[in-house]
């Protein structure tokens, strides 16, 4: 961790920071919060959906986690917010997650070997890609892109961007797209897995949702499936809230297998 500035928290009983930490040779930044009651607690990276400034990470969000129990990081991933370097969904920027996760591992508040990692929409691909290089407590993926060829067929709108970010379409960059989709890494996900998906999602398919937990259980991983009925990419506050809850009193009770 490079620096640690103190901003100002929605709850009292919460610290909230602002974060810049090394990701390679990059300055990256993040949201950090800490409860302020001392004690040891669960830890959780938050990996963002989106690019940019679309999906950025939401401070309000983010502490509906830390209520639960939870020291929550939550990278904006790097060139954004004052951060160096150019994202390129899920290429090296993968890195920020992998650090992310090496930085809140070593936090002095967090139980040794109980770092979670939460993936949205985009985080999908960065919290499975971090769940097959680090075997963190457990993995929820919440409407979460789990495949980048299915991902460029369903989107048209993002298919100028991925091509870009991936060097071509899926038939120029066949490995790249395989590379970046958690649906190929089963085999190296060795953690408990949650996956929690809008059985309407029009921004990331269901599809993602069914084809990563029938990977996992092809390859005998522990994987539940969450599948919200009539529900998009997005839930009302309440339902959001409730699932929330229900999502975090799942994590504290994964186990990995011994």
């Amino acid at each position: 961790m490079i620096s640690k500035e103190p901003i100002i928290s929605p709850s009292d009983r919460f610290y909230l920071f602002l974060v810049t930490y090394w990701s390679e040779e990059y300055k990256v930044k993040g949201y950090l919060i800490e409860p302020k009651e001392k004690g040891n607690y669960e830890g959780m990276v938050y990996l963002r959906g989106g690019i940019k400034n679309v999906g950025m990470v939401r401070i309000p969000r983010i502490m509906q986690y830390a209520s639960e129990g939870f020291v929550v990081f939550a990278p904006f991933y790097r060139g954004n917010k004052g951060g160096e370097g150019r994202e390129d969904f899920g290429g090296d920027d993968r890195k920020d997650a992998f650090a992310a996760f090496e930085m809140l591992s070593t936090h002095p508040m967090v139980r040794e070997g109980r770092v979670h990692v939460v993936g949205f929409s985009r985080g999908g691909i960065m919290a499975g890609l971090t769940a097959a290089e680090y075997q963190p407590a457990s993995l929820i993926t919440w409407g979460g892109v789990s495949n980048c060829h299915l991902m460029y067929e369903e989107r048209p709108d993002l298919r100028k961007m991925l091509r870009r970010t991936f060097s071509g379409d899926p038939s120029q960059s066949d490995s790249i797209y395989k590379m970046r989709s958690p649906v190929s890494m089963a085999d190296d996900i060795n953690c408990p897995v949650l996956i929690i998906h809008g059985e309407f999602d029009q921004h990331v398919g269901v599809e993602h949702a069914h084809q990563l937990h029938d990977q996992l259980i092809e390859k005998k991983k522990k994987s539940e499936k969450w599948i919200i009925p009539n529900r998009g990419h997005l839930l009302s506050v309440r339902e959001q809230l409730t699932y929330t809850r229900k999502a975090c009193d799942w994590m504290k009770q994964a186990r990995k297998n011994e």
